[in-house]
C-alpha cells in the first residue's frame, strides 16, 4: 500500500505561465510543495520540485509519527523554467519516470495525490500503470482540472444552480471588461478584477471611482475616475489579466467590509465530505486563516455550508474528484455571496485533512500564519523546544512549523492549536516574543 505524493504546486494551470513569476514566488512554490510531507505515511514516495532540508522532514515525520527513513523523495530534472515548480514536462521526463519507478519498487502506487491534479499527473501514474490510482482521471486526463479551478466556469455553475455571488460578468475582450465595470461604476461600486486562473488572491486588481478605499484580497486598489482612464487601465493591463490571453477576465462587484471564509470537501464516487471551514485573513492578500470561523452567526455558517456543498455535487456530477474548497465571503449584513472554488489541495488541507483530526483533535481552534522570523529551520526547532510553546500532545496545544521557508526570506510558517480563537491569537502574540527575544540575545 503505497501512495505517490506530488507536490505541483503554481503550475501552468494553477497560475498561469510560471515563467511570469518572480524568483521569489518560484522560490515560495517549491518550499510551499513540501507540505505534501504531511501527508506521507511509513514506505510513501514524494515528488518534490526541489528537495526539502533533513531537519525539516525529520520534524515534520516526528509529529505525523512516520518513519522518515522509510519515504523516498524523488526530484526529476530540471524543466523548462528551471527547478523550483514540477512542469508538465519534468514529470514526462523518462530518467525521472525510470528513477520514480525504482523508488517505488517497481510496483504501481495503489493512491496518487497531486496537489494540482492535471493531465500531467494522469499521464504520469498511466505510466506507472496506476491511472486509476488518481481520483476522477477520466475526467483529469481531458483538462478537466482548469475547468474544474476555472473562475469563470464557477460563476456559470453558481448562476445555473441559483447561488447568490457578487453582480458582476466575464470578459473575453476588454470592451465586455469596460462595459461590466462601468455598470458597476454608475451604480455607485467599486468591482474586483480576478484572472481566471490564479491562487492566494495574486491574480486579482480591485477598481475603484474614488479615492480611499482599503485593499482586501487584492494587492492593490486602482482609481480610475474617468471612461478614457478606465480604457488607459485595461489597454495597459489586458495582458496581466488574461495571462497572455490565455483566460478570461472575472469582473465583480466589490464588497466592501466582508470577511472571507471557505468550506472544504472531500468528492469521491461515494458523495461529498464537509473537512472542515476557516476564516481567510487578508493583509491585504492571504496572511493566514483560522480555523473554525471564529464569531459567525449561526444562520451564515449555515448557510455557507450549504451552499459550498450544492456547489461541490455539481462538480461531482460532472466528474471531478478530490479535494474542493470553496471561497465566499460573509457580508456585513450576514449574507453569504460565494466567489470561487478551488478544485485541488489547498493551503489548508494539510491543516484539514492532518493536523486537526491527528494531532489536535476535536473542538480546538487552528491558527496558521507566516512571517515568523529565524536564521534556520533548525533554529526555529530549538527556539520553539526552549520556549514550552511546541504543541504538547497531552494537552492538544501549542505551535507547529508547518512550512520551511528560511532559504526564501528568513521565515518559517506556524499553526497555533489552541482552546479557541482569543487563545490562540494570545499564544502567537507571546511566540513573536519568544523569537524577537532570542534574536535579540
Amino acid at each position: 500500500m503505497t501512495a505517490l505524493h506530488i507536490g505541483n504546486t503554481q503550475t501552468e494551470e494553477m497560475s498561469g505561465d510560471p515563467a511570469l513569476l518572480s524568483a521569489e514566488q518560484l522560490r515560495f512554490s517549491s518550499a510551499s510543495s513540501h507540505r505534501v510531507l504531511w501527508f506521507a505515511r511509513d514506505g510513501d514516495v514524494a515528488v518534490v520540485p526541489v528537495a526539502p532540508q533533513e531537519t525539516y522532514v525529520a520534524y515534520v515525520t516526528g509529529l505525523t509519527g512516520v518513519d522518515a527513513s522509510s519515504l523516498r523523495l524523488v526530484v526529476p530534472p530540471a524543466g523548462h523554467i528551471g527547478g523550483s515548480v514540477l512542469t508538465s514536462d519534468r514529470l514526462a521526463d523518462a530518467a525521472f519516470r525510470a528513477e520514480l519507478r525504482t523508488a517505488l519498487g517497481g510496483r504501481p502506487p495503489t493512491r496518487v495525490q497531486a496537489y494540482y491534479p492535471d493531465a500531467a499527473v494522469v499521464s504520469l501514474a498511466r505510466a506507472l500503470g496506476a491511472a486509476e490510482a488518481v481520483p476522477g482521471h477520466a475526467f483529469l486526463a481531458q483538462g478537466g482540472a482548469v475547468n474544474a479551478n476555472s473562475k469563470a466556469l464557477f460563476r456559470a455553475v453558481a448562476a445555473g444552480l441559483g447561488i447568490p455571488v457578487a453582480p458582476g460578468a466575464i470578459a473575453a475582450w476588454p470592451w465586455q471588461a469596460e462595459r461590466a465595470v462601468t455598470e458597476q461604476f454608475e451604480a455607485g461600486y467599486p468591482v474586483m478584477l480576478k484572472q481566471e486562473l490564479h491562487s492566494a488572491s495574486e491574480g486579482n486588481e480591485i477598481l475603484s471611482p474614488e479615492d480611499g478605499l482599503s485593499p482586501f484580497g487584492a494587492e492593490r486598489v486602482v482609481v480610475l475616475q474617468s471612461p478614457e482612464a478606465l480604457r488607459t487601465y485595461l489597454d495597459e493591463r489586458w495582458s496581466w489579466l488574461t495571462d497572455d490571453g490565455r483566460g478570461r477576465v472575472i469582473v465583480e462587484r466589490y464588497v466592501a467590509g466582508a470577511r472571507a471564509g471557505y468550506a472544504e470537501y472531500l468528492v469521491t464516487d461515494d458523495g461529498v465530505e464537509f473537512t472542515g471551514e476557516g476564516e481567510l485573513l487578508m493583509a491585504p492578500l492571504l496572511d493566514g486563516i483560522v480555523i473554525p470561523i471564529p464569531d459567525l452567526a449561526a444562520a451564515a455558517r449555515t448557510g455557507l455550508r450549504e451552499l459550498t456543498r450544492r456547489l461541490c455535487e455539481a462538480y461531482r456530477t460532472i466528474g471531478y474528484r478530490g479535494t474542493m474548497s470553496v471561497d465566499g465571503l460573509i457580508t456585513p449584513e450576514g449574507g453569504v455571496l460565494l466567489n470561487e472554488t478551488n478544485s485541488r489541495l489547498s493551503g489548508s488541507t494539510h491543516l484539514h485533512g492532518v493536523i486537526g483530526p491527528r494531532l489536535a483533535g476535536p473542538g480546538r481552534t487552528l491558527l496558521d500564519r507566516g512571517g515568523l522570523a529565524v536564521p534556520s529551520f533548525a533554529e526555529a526547532v530549538a527556539r520553539l523546544s526552549d520556549s514550552g510553546l511546541a504543541f504538547d500532545p497531552s494537552s492538544r496545544t501549542g505551535a507547529i512549523l508547518t512550512c520551511d521557508y528560511t532559504h526564501v526570506n528568513g521565515t518559517v510558517r506556524y499553526c497555533l492549536v489552541a482552546a479557541d480563537a482569543d487563545a490562540a491569537r494570545n499564544l502567537e502574540r507571546e511566540l513573536h516574543e519568544v523569537f524577537a527575544m532570542a534574536a535579540r540575545n
